[in-house]
């Protein structure tokens, strides 16, 4: 995202419990603290655990935020959930050269294959880092990670303190697993 004074919209794609709505947060949280205005929010189907979730995110650097709309044209689309590629078109609005971050262990050949769009791609294998470093398959926080890398929509470390603030002991794994998303995330033009 080239212009940070720009208005941005972000869309997160996961399940209910991963955390979608818990990383729009997290990242407006971060956008605030550098200064810039941001609203995160949700959008609930059927509320349980598994459905499928949205969540949104606005940040301007340079005015307030007076839209309240859900985000329909998107400059990224985040997707915490490999598995809602076959059921959600989580590309839907996506703006030309917008940027598609996807947790997923395919080839960017396979990648694009499945989606025709003009669009950056972004790839990590958020589940794996999760894993190993929180031991429970939960991708919020990774994927945070994989969204700076890609987008430097805002600084790595302005999410650190709403990660402590948000996971209090569990903080520090939170952001490491973060970190290693940021620094394996791979991104293609």
């Amino acid at each position: 995202m080239t212009d940070k004074n720009q208005l941005i919209e972000i869309r997160w794609h996961g399940r209910g419990g991963q955390g979608a709505v818990t990383s729009a947060e997290l990242l407006a949280q971060a956008a605030i603290s550098e200064g810039k205005y941001a609203q995160a929010f949700p959008s609930f189907g059927p509320e349980r655990r598994g459905a499928p979730v949205l969540a949104f995110v606005r940040i301007s650097g340079r005015e307030p935020i007076r839209i309240r709309a859900e985000i329909t044209q998107p400059d990224a689309v985040v997707v915490l959930d490999p598995g809602l590629l076959s059921i959600v078109n989580v590309i839907s609005g996506l703006k030309e050269n917008g940027i598609l971050v996807i947790n997923t262990k395919k080839s960017f050949k396979d990648i694009a294959a499945q989606f025709k769009a003009k669009c950056r791609l972004a790839k990590v294998d958020a589940t794996a880092i999760a894993r190993e470093i929180l031991g429970v398959p939960i991708t919020n926080t990774t994927m945070v990670g994989a969204l700076v890398r890609a987008s430097g929509v805002v600084e790595l470390e302005s999410l650190v303190e709403p990660l402590k603030n948000r996971f209090g002991r569990l903080a520090e794994r939170n952001v490491n697993a973060m970190r290693k998303a940021y620094e394996e995330t791979e991104v293609k033009e």
